[in-house]
């Protein structure tokens, strides 16, 4: 499976810039035979946490049309990212999927919410489980804070996940901690990490880009840097039960032990 994670700047509340932009990208590589293209964290509002009841998407209507209409344009499967999804009189942070038929396969919203940025004030936590299949592969989709909590992680995986996929607006100060996480989450899981980070900047923020690409023995297939790029790599999913045969983790779990 060839996957690419756009690395992108983000307009700031601004959704029709945005999505205008995404589509621009999918024209410029539609001939290099993606299976997968995964988009970060809010990918079409950015941070702007204060207008999020004005500018976020009434049941995530129109992003789930317009990420449907780039699947079946393209043939690509799609981890559309996250968007504010606005439910009644409340806020998401949700992950969409979407196959190259077209068809949402799986919706995520954001468990675990960052107090340290305020997200705590305008949006409310989902009670959706992480796990979806798509490409006849079993995923594990998380949003930016959520890899700080293993047990959460882990709960596919356990499930049979075999990848684990993070989207996020991760901080340029906490890179060393991104990093670090997600190769922890690799390497305990025996799992491919995809994890798409934005880059650029808000009014508030510096935001850390190095999205990345990993196997499940931890080692780097493809790394960003911090400016606008599609970072590509191709994986084998064989791989994932290669590995965790060489070191039984799943086998060796006590978990009447744990609680």
């Amino acid at each position: 499976m060839k996957i690419g994670l756009l690395q992108m700047d983000i307009q700031f509340g601004q959704p029709a810039k945005n999505r205008v932009y995404v589509e621009s990208q999918f024209k410029k590589i539609q001939n290099e035979n993606y299976d997968l293209i995964v988009l970060p964290e809010l990918w079409s509002t950015g941070y702007d946490l204060t207008r999020l009841d004005d500018i976020a998407d009434k049941n995530a209507e129109e992003s789930i049309l317009f990420l449907k209409k780039l699947a079946q344009t393209y043939n690509v499967h799609i981890i559309g990212g996250s968007v504010a999804n606005k439910k009644d009189d409340k806020v998401y942070n949700t992950m969409l999927v979407v196959d190259k038929q077209g068809e949402l396969v799986h919706e995520y919203s954001k468990l675990h919410l960052f107090k340290l940025m305020d997200e705590h004030h305008y949006l409310s936590a989902g009670k959706d489980s992480p796990s979806f299949t798509l490409a006849d592969i079993h995923f594990g989709g998380f949003i930016c804070y959520d890899i700080r909590f293993p047990e959460w992680i882990r709960k596919p995986v356990l499930e049979g996940a075999q990848v684990i996929v993070v989207v996020a607006e991760w901080p340029e100060p906490r890179t060393d901690h991104w990093l670090t996480l997600l190769k922890a989450r690799a390497i305990e899981n025996q799992s491919y990490v995809l994890a798409c980070n934005r880059m650029g900047s808000d009014p508030n923020n510096q935001f850390a880009g190095n999205s990345i690409i990993i196997d499940p023995w931890g080692e780097t297939l493809a790394q960003g840097g911090i400016n606008e790029e599609i970072v590509t790599a191709t994986i084998d999913i064989s791989n994932v039960k290669a590995i965790r045969s060489r070191i039984p983790v799943f086998d060796d779990r006590r978990p009447n032990e744990y609680s």
